[in-house]
């Protein structure tokens, strides 16, 4: 990428333990975000459970996975880690991600995941 410095992320979901019934939803496919803006990258679930974890990683080209950032569904303030930081509502079932001071290195897949606490 060069020129505009204009990043892009493509959404997806994974779901980590066992458990049943779970499902996390991604709704947009790509993002775009000029260098040094902010993006946010929504992520939804469901479960039955009240003791969970969240997650985000990140899967830039080079392929390895990268752990960016987890939510413990008892805490009620949002996790920060960075320059990346979480919306989390437990009641809604959302968990987006906010990257503030966008930097081309961000330019990645984003994966949403949920665990189960057991």
């Amino acid at each position: 990428m060069s020129g505009s410095g204009l990043l892009w992320a493509a959404v997806l979901f994974i779901y980590l333990g066992p458990s049943v019934a779970q499902t996390v939803t991604q709704p947009q496919p790509e993002e775009s975000v000029q260098e040094a803006g902010t993006v946010t990258l929504d992520c939804a679930y469901s479960t039955s459970e009240s003791d969970y974890y969240l997650f985000w990683y990140k899967q830039p080209p080079s392929g390895e996975m990268v752990f960016i950032i987890r939510q413990n569904a008892y805490e009620q303030q949002n996790a920060t880690n960075d320059r990346y930081s979480v919306n989390f509502q437990k009641e809604a079932k959302a968990f987006s991600l906010r990257i503030s001071d966008s930097q081309l290195e961000d330019a990645a897949m984003y994966f949403c995941a949920y665990s189960g606490a057991q």
